[in-house]
């Protein structure tokens, strides 16, 4: 498997690609080509432009959760995807996965809407749409892992807002945030968008469906942003005792977490561009 960071909050140096406050990655696995969240602009766009990335050529789009700087980006895929029809440029038409709640209104104030802008029905207009609570394989090593079981106290807890549900508007725990996984032949590669899921438990959750202990890499936000000094500490002693290889803590996640976690293991460096790569099993 092989992903590229498409849009982070950071650059690299020497590398002349748009960053912005939202995630988005290319992957690719086998035959397969998965774009996960879109960003809150059109940067992925361009970025993979630069890349030699068509994007016009997908199987799936991931969406970890539903807020802005992860789907509305949406829009400028649907626009490219339409105009590659109208000038019958060669395209592939993805598939949408996502949580059955990620594209309900979310609710925050004083900025109002922070979910995304499109909903279900119309965006299943232009792609189709599979919304899953359970576990789905995307490829033989790739997982989408649905609704993440919150297990430990210290996370996962705290409401940002509201959504809007078919009972009436209620505190959003962000039931929808959730992550994708790869068995790679050394362990577990675990890409996740903000983890308000909570970090630990999306680990936790990702070992169980894959029966896999190992853990190589977790990359994308962990949503450690001026967390709780118990959040903090719990988290780098989970992260201790995981002895994963390395880690690579993007996004979401704060310069005082980063250097915390890098305590607990190796800390790699992210940015727009970044590609890695990880064997597949049996290779």
């Amino acid at each position: 498997m092989k992903l590229t960071v498409l849009v982070d909050n950071n650059t690299l140096i020497d590398r002349y690609f748009l960053g912005e406050p939202g995630l988005s990655f290319f992957i690719e696995e086998g035959d397969k080509r998965i774009l996960f969240d879109t960003g809150y602009s059109d940067a992925f766009l361009k970025n993979a432009d630069k890349m030699r990335i068509d994007l016009r050529n997908l199987d799936y789009v991931v969406l970890s959760h539903g807020h802005v700087d992860h789907t509305w980006g949406l829009t400028h895929l649907i626009r490219l995807h339409m105009e590659a029809k109208n000038e019958e440029i060669l395209h592939n038409t993805p598939k949408i996965i996502g949580h059955p709640l990620v594209f309900n209104t979310k609710l925050f104030d004083p900025v109002g809407e922070i979910g995304s802008i499109l909903s279900h029905e119309k965006l299943s207009r232009h792609f189709p749409v599979r919304l899953t609570k359970e576990p789905l394989w995307l490829t033989d090593r790739l997982v989408f892992l649905g609704e993440i079981k919150r297990i430990f106290d210290f996370e996962g807890k705290d409401s940002i807002g509201q959504v809007v549900t078919d009972q009436g508007n209620v505190n959003d725990f962000v039931l929808d945030d959730t992550a994708i996984v790869y068995k790679s032949s050394e362990g577990l590669v675990i890409i996740v968008g903000c983890a308000h899921s909570g970090i630990c438990n999306i680990i936790e959750y990702a070992k169980e469906v894959c029966q896999e202990e190992r853990v190589v890499d977790i990359i994308g936000g962990f949503h450690l942003l001026n967390p709780t000094k118990e959040q903090l500490d719990n988290t780098v002693r989970y992260i201790k005792d995981l002895k994963p290889t390395k880690l690579h803590a993007c996004h979401c996640t704060d310069l005082h977490s980063k250097i915390a976690l890098s305590t607990a293991a190796y800390l790699g460096e992210v940015g727009v561009g970044l590609q890695l790569s990880y064997m597949e099993l049996g290779k």
